[in-house]
Parts: C-alpha cells; sequence; structure tokens
C-alpha cells in the first residue's frame, strides 16, 4: 500500500508541475495586442500565404493572417482574413497586395497607400470590413508571361530569319565592301600626309618670311601714305594759288574764250572754203586716178586713143572666155 501512496503522490506532482509549465509558457506567450478583423477577397492564385502569416505596412509588421477560404460571396475568389492591430494607419487610402519572401515562396500581405482614396469593397457576410486587394507585380507577370513568351518567340523567328544564309552572305560582302572601303581611306590619308609633307610643309615654312615681308611692306604703305598726304597737301596749295583773282586759271579762261571765238570764225568762214576745196581736190584726184588705170591697162590709148570697150556680160558681142586646159 505504501508503494502505491508513493507512485501516485509522484503523478500527482508531475500532473502539477505540468499544468504549471503549461500555464507559465501561456502567461508568458499570451498576446495583449488589439487587433481589428479585415476581410480581402482575391480572384488570383494565393501560393505560398499559411496562416499565421505576417500582414505588414510598408515593410513593418502590423497582424498576422487568421483564416484562408473561399468567398460565398464570389465564386471562384479567395477569402483572406486578417488581424491588423489597431495602431496601424488604416485609412481610406491603404490597399493590400500578396508579397513573396525571396526565393523561399512564401506569401505575406503587404500594405500600403495609394496617392488618392480608394473605394472600398463592400463588406461580405460575416460584416468585416474589406481592404481593396491589387495585383501584386508577381502576379502581373505571371499575368504577362505567355504574351512575353509569344514576343520573345516572335523575336527568335526574326532572329532566325535574319541570320538566315542570305543574309549572311550579304553580311559577308557587305564587310568586305568595308574592308575595301577602310583600304582606300587608308590610301586616302597616306596621300593626304604626303602631299602635306611635299606640299603645305614648304609653304608654311615660307609663312615667316611671307609675313616679314608684309610688314616691310606694310611699313611701305604707310610711307606712302604720309607722302601722299605731304602731296596732298602741296596739291592744295596749289589749287589756293590757281584760283587767286587774275592768277593763272584766269589767265586760262581768258586764252580759252579767245581761242573759242577764234574757232567760232574759222568754223564760219574758212572750214567752208576749205571742204569745197578739198572736193574739187578729190574729183579731180578720181579723175586721175581714173585716167592712169585706163594708161595702164591700155597703154596705146595714149597713141591711138582710148578705143572700144570689149562688151560685158549681156551685152550684145559678148563672149565667154574659153576654158584653160
Amino acid at each position: 500500500m505504501e508503494n502505491k501512496s508513493h507512485a501516485l503522490a509522484a503523478g500527482i506532482f508531475v500532473i502539477l508541475v505540468a499544468a504549471l509549465l503549461a500555464g507559465l509558457g501561456l502567461w508568458l506567450t499570451r498576446d495583449r495586442t488589439d487587433y481589428r478583423l479585415y476581410e480581402l477577397s482575391s480572384k488570383e492564385s494565393v501560393s505560398g500565404l499559411q496562416p499565421q502569416a505576417a500582414v505588414r505596412y510598408k515593410g513593418v509588421a502590423v497582424g498576422k493572417v487568421t483564416a484562408i477560404g473561399f468567398d460565398p460571396q464570389a465564386a471562384g475568389n479567395v477569402l483572406i482574413r486578417v488581424a491588423v492591430n489597431t495602431t496601424a494607419p488604416i485609412g481610406a487610402t491603404t490597399f493590400a497586395t500578396l508579397g513573396y519572401q525571396g526565393v523561399t515562396g512564401l506569401a505575406h500581405i503587404q500594405l500600403d497607400d495609394a496617392d488618392a482614396p480608394l473605394l472600398p469593397p463592400p463588406p461580405g457576410v460575416s460584416g468585416l470590413p474589406r481592404l481593396p486587394l491589387q495585383s501584386s507585380p508577381f502576379s502581373q507577370l505571371a499575368e504577362q508571361g505567355p504574351a512575353i513568351l509569344a514576343q520573345a518567340q516572335e523575336v527568335t523567328e526574326r532572329v532566325n530569319a535574319l541570320l538566315g544564309d542570305e543574309n549572311q552572305q550579304r553580311f559577308a560582302a557587305a564587310l568586305q565592301q568595308l574592308g575595301a572601303a577602310a583600304a582606300s581611306i587608308d590610301r586616302l590619308a597616306r596621300r593626304l600626309d604626303s602631299t602635306v609633307s611635299t606640299r603645305l610643309d614648304p609653304a608654311l615654312a615660307g609663312v615667316p618670311a611671307l609675313t616679314q615681308d608684309a610688314k616691310q611692306t606694310l611699313q611701305a604703305l604707310r610711307q606712302a601714305g604720309s607722302n601722299a598726304a605731304g602731296a596732298a597737301d602741296e596739291v592744295r596749295q596749289a589749287v589756293r594759288a590757281l584760283n587767286v583773282e587774275g592768277g593763272a586759271i584766269a589767265e586760262i579762261t581768258g586764252g580759252a574764250q579767245a581761242l573759242s571765238a577764234a574757232a567760232d570764225r574759222l568754223n564760219r568762214a574758212t572750214l567752208p572754203s576749205v571742204g569745197h576745196a578739198a572736193d574739187e581736190a578729190a574729183r579731180a584726184a578720181r579723175r586721175l586716178s581714173r585716167t592712169a588705170v585706163g594708161i595702164n591697162d591700155n597703154p596705146q590709148s595714149l597713141i591711138y586713143g582710148p578705143g572700144r570697150a570689149p562688151a560685158g556680160p549681156g551685152e550684145p558681142g559678148f563672149a565667154a572666155p574659153s576654158a584653160q586646159p
């Protein structure tokens, strides 16, 4: 009987100690945070999201996921219930997205604020307020995946067409033409170097001497300008002396008037007589010229007279000269 009483006491002691440890653990792990419940309705997949997953507001943990199920009001939608700390600044601009942690694939709820107030979804059957749920970048990438793959396939086909045999031959021909053009440019550059060294360099070498000559020429021009200014002063003085009353210009003017009167008299009296005599002399000269020509053609006319002139073309008695052999 004594052994049974000892075993019973030991068992009761173990049960009490276990209960005390369980109570201590519950007391130490108790959560006194005040939470407010919200619901999220998503038509997208929530792979990686588990109950007790973290809820973060701009990266700060503010709550946890309490339940995941299906939305009775929207067929095919997933209903997520979250508990958010009452101290979190949840407002009319707050929306939720589904975030992922690195390569582990574990998901969490990410809360953020929009630039303008958003229209909140109507409450569900439970009456809890709902937060707008927007697509995450990963979901958008998954939705755009087929389009991206189609574009990648199209790009691949175009690249294959671009790198076809015919285009490769064209590329090879273009490269050969580029090589020929580069060789031509190299030859042209060598010719330019030769031209510069053989023609331009000697010309540049003569530039200092040319500059010195130009300086000397400018000095000579300045000296000539000074001399011209002195000569101009002398000319001005000479002009002033000529313009003096009774000077050389006045005398020249008087002489010119006298000469003009003499020329007028010559034009009225002498020139007509001279013109008439010149006409008579011209007529006599023409007659003498015709007489000399006749004597030259027919010298016998001085003895036998001029005789009769031979008939010309179209006159009676005209005979064409015979052709010489």
